[in-house]
């Protein structure tokens, strides 16, 4: 196998994190900026890997499954040696169905849950963070978590009990995503705890006394340019403009121009005049005229795409299903004011992934890398208890990182699997881009364009 990565990490006081199943990054993002060091990234989907190596270049990104991985190759792989890891964390796809005289952990289905525990226990971590969905604290399926507890109990760990689901909305996201969130700590050592609600949702659900309102969809989106306006989105996903509204507190932060916008994360060199992730959608007539009609926080009935209100929050963003299975619908919201689908931009405003966090360059990569990830403000709250929990004060970092090569932004799958030296996985597509498979050609001439936008 190659070797994309070289050991990176220093001595110095930030704690060590590991993400496990990591995705395009939401929860690495969140952990940064808590204060944590991701040292790695261990992520199975080549795709996800270029995008995570784009953003985090500093961490080793280890792109194959966790199974059969071992918690000495991850330290090895990392450069840790024997230091010690204060967290693993990460969202195993898991089943949960029982099958009648089977513990559900025996599920075959649900390996990858107990690879979860065993790299726990293996990386010796003193604390983990298991997310994955509201699921599987319903019905029969309690009897999953019931059986997790006692795994991680028999490999030393404790979780904080009765476990929880937290909505981003209440941490200042502008979409309502309910996760399960399982925290847990070698047994002795002090269990962190949840972290409390910090804002109410934008549309007034559940409130809580004395907590401000987060923001809504205006509020995340409103300043962002119309994708529409410019064609030269037709045909790439970024395009320098000035023609950015004022932004609201929270947009601001999505900018990085407020004081405590990076937070306890590494600030990023990037340039806040390009507008990125915005490939535009290629709509007809009807379907815009049908949008037009569709009152905002209702469901257009033929598309059954949910129109975004600007005074609400979005609904929970989905990564659609995968190509595996033939069906390659990444559903986004009706843009509020224009009569489109939002970019992949504003789908990343209202998950709270700041404007300097690249996706893959098509929409349907682009899409479900933000549809399969954890919100970062989300992660970002559950970090910081964890943070308090092994008793450590999070300091920002003096360093300045450089983004990783554009090139990993517009990898078809083919080639994210040679760049990182891995077989290709069983797909039945390579890209989506809403069009027929672009010529190498025409990649190479988008790709032209977009050094000229850069400048």
């Amino acid at each position: 196998m190659k070797n994309q990565d070289t050991p990176t990490v220093q001595p110095h006081a930030r704690p060590l994190a590991i993400d496990l199943f990591a995705g395009a990054g939401g929860m690495s993002l969140g952990f940064e900026q808590a204060g944590f060091e991701v040292a790695a990234a261990v992520e199975i989907d080549p795709i996800h890997c270029a995008i995570h190596k784009f953003n985090f270049p500093n961490t080793v990104v280890i792109p194959q499954s966790v199974a059969g991985l071992s918690g000495k190759e991850i330290r090895e792989r990392a450069g840790l040696g024997d230091r010690r890891i204060d967290c693993v964390f990460g969202g195993p796809p898991c089943q949960g169905f029982s099958l009648i005289g089977q513990r559900v952990l025996d599920d075959p289905r649900n390996s990858l849950v107990m690879d979860f525990v065993r790299l726990v226990a293996e990386l010796d971590a003193d604390t983990f963070v298991f997310e994955n969905v509201k699921g599987l604290t319903l019905g029969k399926q309690r009897a999953f978590l019931d059986e997790l507890v006692q795994a991680f109990a028999a490999k030393g760990y404790q979780i904080r009990l009765p476990w929880r689901v937290l909505d981003a909305a209440h941490y200042g996201v502008p979409q309502h995503r309910q996760r399960l969130i399982l925290l847990g700590a070698k047994t002795g050592r002090e269990l962190p705890d949840y972290p409390l609600p910090k804002t109410n949702p934008a549309d007034g659900k559940r409130q809580m006394q004395g907590l401000p309102f987060g923001p809504s969809c205006e509020q995340a989106i409103g300043d962002l340019p119309d994708a529409d306006r410019f064609e030269t989105l037709i045909e790439v996903d970024a395009v320098r403009t000035t023609a950015f509204k004022k932004a609201s507190d929270f947009a601001a932060e999505m900018r990085c121009t407020t004081n405590d916008a990076w937070h306890y994360g590494y600030v990023r060199e990037w340039n806040p005049a390009i507008l990125t992730s915005s490939a535009r959608t290629t709509h007809t007539d009807i379907s815009r005229r049908r949008f037009s009609e569709t009152e905002p926080g209702c469901i257009e009935p033929i598309s059954r795409f949910f129109k975004l209100s600007p005074d609400g929050l979005s609904n929970t963003l989905r990564a659609g299903t995968d190509g595996a299975r033939g069906a390659f619908t990444s559903p986004r919201p009706i843009h509020y004011l224009h009569n489109r689908c939002i970019t992949v931009r504003e789908m990343a405003r209202l998950h709270g992934f700041p404007d300097w966090f690249r996706l893959h360059s098509t929409k349907w990569h682009g899409a479900r890398q933000i549809g399969n990830s954890v919100p970062p403000p989300l992660a970002r709250a559950v970090a910081a208890t964890v943070m308090r929990a092994l008793g450590i004060k999070p300091a920002r970092p003096p360093q300045v990182i450089t983004l990783g090569d554009e090139a990993l932004l517009y990898l078809e799958l083919a080639e994210a699997a040679e760049h990182f030296g891995v077989a290709k996985p069983n797909s039945k597509r390579d890209r989506k881009s809403g069009t027929k498979k672009r010529k190498q050609s025409e990649i190479e001439e988008a790709r032209i364009l977009l050094r000229v936008v850069n400048g």
